[in-house]
């Protein structure tokens, strides 16, 4: 009989130019690992300088400008777009050497939030899954997470109310913020759409994907839950029901991707906001590309939202959002988030928050921290 392997057909030859390059590729790598891990240890030297001194880890402002520097040397072929996340990850794990930061967020595993949460301080964390946005600003208050990631606004439906209610009241401030691009999957575990008897997610993935749920399934029962990685979660127990989540989450419960990418807005876009307590980490200082969040309100009197406005006019600070929200008094009066362009540290911008401060009721500025430019 003859041998089984006599038959396979030979490996086919590499071709030297092929090899070659493999050897080189090889070579910089050993450097990047060596170079890597003498950053490291620099990173080691300046975390004992900052505990004798009693200064934090992480510095938003500081990153950022590491990585504005690096993008204006770029050389290329590498794009500046693949620069910030490479030089996070580096970052993440030397801050990791120096201590874990722990980072709370809306869970299970498998949710946007997780996502922006590795995008914006990379893998090497501790994670902190909360079961909604309000144990995530008590987690971060309490101390038991060094930071919270918290959903503000989505491109196709609007600033998540539940999140400025929380920022009315709670004593976090926001250092950073990150931006997610949202493709909302439907996730089974049968690999077919026939049978759908119920679609779990959060009512913001709900809402995001009306259009589609309207057209291809339409008899079909749409069910709130606490996250998309619940809805997820869900899905995995019972054949009858669908989930809508990410890829991340699909491979975290084992579920088929039925349909891909079926959010009615092909650009959807969800914000979040960085918070921690300002008693275990200082505001960010000015970085040169910043963001201002207040939140306030004004006397009801003919004028006074004019009146708002009038000293961002005359000392120059371009509002770039401009939200109401209910106060919830029952005298139809209202609270304003603004985000104004630029950091109070700037004099402009201290002059027209004075100005600002004087002409509301109730003023609270909800942080002041570097934002990305491309």
């Amino acid at each position: 009989m003859a041998d089984d392997t006599s038959s396979a057909s030979p490996a086919p030859a590499v071709r030297p130019e092929l090899l070659a390059l493999r050897e080189k590729i090889d070579a910089v790598d050993r450097e990047l690992l060596a170079l890597l891990n003498r950053r490291a240890g620099l990173a080691l030297e300046v975390g004992e300088l900052k505990k004798s001194e009693g200064s934090v880890v992480f510095r938003p402002e500081r990153e950022a400008q590491v990585i504005d520097g690096l993008k204006s040397v770029n050389p290329g072929p590498l794009k500046n777009d693949n620069v910030a996340p490479i030089w996070r990850e580096i970052m993440s794990a030397c801050r990791a050497l120096e201590t874990p930061t722990r980072v709370a967020y809306l869970g299970p595993a498998g949710t946007f939030s997780e996502e922006a949460a590795l995008g914006f301080f990379g893998s090497s964390i501790v994670k902190v899954p909360c079961a909604s946005m309000d144990e995530v600003m008590r987690t971060t208050t309490a101390g038991a997470a060094d930071f919270g990631v918290m959903p503000v606004e989505n491109s196709t439906e609007g600033s998540v109310a539940r999140t400025l209610d929380l920022f009315l009241t709670s004593p976090l401030f926001i250092i950073g913020e990150t931006s997610l691009i949202v493709r909302h999957n439907l996730l089974r575990k049968d690999n077919r759409m026939d049978g759908i008897q119920v679609v779990a997610a959060h009512p913001q993935a709900l809402a995001q994907c009306h259009g589609w749920l309207s057209h291809h399934l339409p008899d079909v029962e749409r069910r709130p839950v606490s996250s998309n990685a619940e809805g997820a979660r869900l899905a995995s127990l019972d054949p009858s029901i669908a989930g809508i989540a990410s890829a991340r989450a699909a491979a975290e419960f084992g579920l088929h991707i039925v349909a891909p990418a079926i959010q009615d807005d092909a650009h959807n876009r969800t914000r979040f906001a960085i918070v921690t307590h300002p008693d275990r980490h200082p505001a960010p200082k000015a970085s040169g590309h910043d963001c201002t969040s207040l939140v306030v309100s004004v006397p009801n009197q003919p004028g006074a939202v004019h009146d708002l406005l009038v000293p961002l006019k005359e000392h120059g600070v371009s509002m770039t959002r401009f939200e109401s929200r209910p106060a919830r008094s029952g005298q139809w009066e209202y609270y304003f988030y603004i985000d104004l362009d630029g950091h109070p540290d700037e004099p402009r911008m201290a002059t027209a928050l004075r100005a600002l401060r004087e002409a509301c009721a109730f003023f609270k500025i909800l942080g002041a921290y570097p934002v990305d430019v491309h």
